[in-house]
Parts: C-alpha cells; structure tokens; sequence
C-alpha cells in the first residue's frame, strides 16, 4: 500500500534503524521510544490490523510471534519484555498496518493505560 508509512519503511523508500529482516517479518527501532528498548515488529504484508488477518496470514503471523524470543535476547531483554498489538482508534492505533511493539529494559507498570 503506497501511502502507509511501514509499507514504504520494509520498501527501503524511507531509512530506518532495522533490528532485523527477512522475507516475511521487517523489525526496526520506534523513532519515539516509550523503553529503552522499543523495536517494531511488521509482517511485509500489508495486513491493517488484527481484526483483518486473514487464514493465509496465519503462517507469516506464527513465524513473527515464533522470532520474538530470539529478537528479545539479541537485544538484551534478559530480565522480560512486553509485547504489545494496539487494534483500532480507541486503542491508539497510530499506523494501520500490523505492528507489535517490543519494550524492554526498564521495569514496566500494570495497567499499561
């Protein structure tokens, strides 16, 4: 989709800090950090967000959440992370392209918001 900002980001048409890549899953720096470590995590595919994921998604999806773990301890996230999916406007989807936010590294408060 042209005009979203994570679809142009995985197109390399805008720079960005990437954490990791592969053919499926693109994974960068947040430009506003809420962590010390705030890493987004996308599926390439243009999916908006979780209320439209679609059976052929579910494999990409699987392989996404499966690499979080690894993600987590290249980064140093020894001690927990928090992994977070905003669904629509009232949950402050800023973007609407699926995204996970990974934070860590610091002591996260409950509940969030």
């Amino acid at each position: 989709m042209e005009d979203c900002i994570f679809c142009r980001i995985c197109g390399k048409e805008v720079p960005t800090d990437v954490v990791y890549e592969d053919e499926h899953i693109f994974c960068f720096h947040d430009v506003s950090p809420q962590a010390p470590v705030h890493v987004l995590v996308i599926p390439k595919k243009h999916i908006v967000s979780l209320d439209d994921v679609l059976p052929e998604d579910q494999a990409v999806l699987g392989h996404l959440l499966g690499k979080i773990g690894a993600l987590a301890k290249e980064l140093g996230l020894e001690n927990g992370y928090r992994l977070v999916s905003n669904c629509g406007e009232d949950a402050m989807q800023s973007v609407r392209h699926l995204h996970f936010h990974l934070l860590g590294k610091r002591k996260l408060a409950w509940p969030p918001g």
